[in-house]
């Protein structure tokens, strides 16, 4: 009994509450799987409602479709689908829709959906095509600083115009449904 090592001993192991003996997959809510194929089929889909005039009925279409299940491919393909429906919609529009949107049965979880999709829209405002090729156009300065070209200030070029969108979107989210779904997206596992 001397000769035992008490350091080397996980005392966790043995207490059956421990979070040691916690089980770390639960946390993750089971999604199935989706193919990239079926993605494309929805986002073509989508933009057939687009181009029939109803980008209200897409963009409830993509939100009641969203694909957790999907590799990374799958879920650009699919992000890519809402971001045309936002764009498709006047900002006149915005706060009437919201409300038709969230008085529906799922109205909530839409919204949610809804706003995973802004927070990653501006999560990838820097990342745009057009930024990337403004980055290889760097010019050193007398100063040893470098110029990697103008600000965007919502025009057309770079992420400016498509992060307006996405800052009028949340901004009457919020309004509409309250800051529990920005809390209720940034805990939720699921990713889209």
């Amino acid at each position: 009994m001397a000769n035992i090592n008490w350091r080397t001993i996980n005392i966790d192991a043995l207490d059956p509450e421990s979070s040691y003996n916690f089980d770390l997959s639960t946390l993750t809510p089971a999604v199935l799987p989706v193919s990239t194929q079926d993605v494309q089929t929805l986002s073509g889909q989508i933009r057939q409602l687009l181009r029939g005039g109803n980008a209200e009925g897409a963009l409830q279409g993509a939100l009641e479709n969203a694909p957790y299940g999907a590799d990374e491919q799958g879920k650009a393909a699919h992000f890519s689908a809402v971001t045309e429906c936002l764009n498709q919609i006047r900002q006149a529009e915005m706060t009437p829709l919201l409300q038709r949107l969230y008085k529906t049965e799922a109205g909530s979880e839409l919204c949610d959906t809804l706003m995973k999709y802004l927070y990653k829209g501006m999560s990838q405002g820097a990342n745009t095509p057009s930024n990337h090729a403004s980055a290889k156009n760097v010019t050193p300065q007398a100063t040893g600083f470098s110029q990697a070209g103008g600000r965007s200030f919502g025009g057309g070029e770079g992420g400016g115009q498509a992060m307006s969108v996405f800052l009028s979107w949340h901004e009457k989210l919020v309004e509409m449904v309250g800051p529990g779904s920005i809390v209720r997206v940034m805990s939720d596992r699921r990713t889209v």
